[in-house]
């Protein structure tokens, strides 16, 4: 089940507005960084995992991963996109860098919610749409600066577990968290159904329904970003780095990769390392 599955491309960017539902998930090459304005609660299906961020939370993770955004309370929301080679440049501490490349994502508790993330997220935007280059020099300090804030309030456990009332959301989440479990071995969407007791074809019209793509582009993208990650952080050959991601031959890792990130993997591993 080795299907394409494309990235898009990185960039420096900011905006904020009322958060809308994702038609399906989907992955960039960027730090991707959420603050929750207004209302109530923004829920990601992430990394196997749904994660929700809160009324007033700041969140931060490696967006490819493959996450889309599936239920909605929040009526405003900030977002902000920094660069993968921009985050690498900060020289983060390695424990928090191989936290957010393991694709576990910093999300600060209510307590630990400041004062000024609504002006500085605003102050960040308008930094961002202003043609004065020192003026972005600024505001990427200022983002790294509450990133390692973000570091030291996030806990250090487990996301906590959807119990939320849709059952084909339910479904769907025990289907994606199998997924990344077991990305790394041969799949078939028979498996992947199995995880939550439902028919393949149940189990693909219910996968199609809430994350608005099949199976097996799904898995696709968690291969993908697993092999990027490899690539990054390891020095393992290239055929090693295709088959510890789960890709049936290095031909299929190297055409994914191609048509995912337009790059072959050694030109990726040369850009990020």
């Amino acid at each position: 089940m080795d299907t394409q599955i494309a990235v898009q491309p990185s960039a420096l960017i900011g905006w904020a507005g009322r958060p809308v539902l994702m038609d399906k998930a989907h992955q960039h090459d960027d730090l991707e960084i959420n603050f929750v304005a207004e209302g109530g609660t923004m829920l990601y299906l992430f990394g196997g995992e749904p994660v929700e961020i809160g009324p007033g939370s700041v969140a931060a993770f490696w967006a490819a991963v493959p996450h889309q955004l599936v239920a909605n309370s929040a009526t405003r929301a900030h977002w902000v996109h920094v660069p993968f080679a921009t985050f690498l440049g900060w020289n983060l501490p390695s424990a928090l860098v191989g936290r957010l490349l393991s694709g576990t994502p910093l999300i600060a508790p209510p307590a630990a919610v400041m004062d000024a993330d609504s002006a500085n997220f605003t102050q960040w935007a308008a930094d961002l749409s202003s043609a004065r280059p020192e003026r972005r020099r600024i505001m990427l300090l200022e983002v790294e600066a509450r990133v390692r804030r973000l570091a030291l309030d996030a806990p250090g456990g487990p996301v906590r577990p959807y119990s939320g009332g849709d059952p084909a959301l339910r479904h769907v989440v025990a289907m994606v968290r199998h997924i990344a479990e077991h990305f790394r071995e041969p799949l078939t969407v028979a498996d992947v159904a199995a995880a939550a007791n439902l028919h393949p074809n149940y189990a693909m019209a219910h996968f199609r329904k809430v994350a608005h793509a099949t199976i097996g582009d799904y898995l696709a993208g968690c291969r993908l970003a697993e092999g990027r990650r490899l690539l990054i952080t390891t020095d393992l050959p290239i055929a090693d780095v295709a088959a510890e991601s789960g890709f049936s031959s290095v031909s299929r890792f190297y055409s994914a990769f191609k048509t995912g990130c337009g790059v072959p993997p050694a030109a990726y591993r040369r850009q990020h390392r």
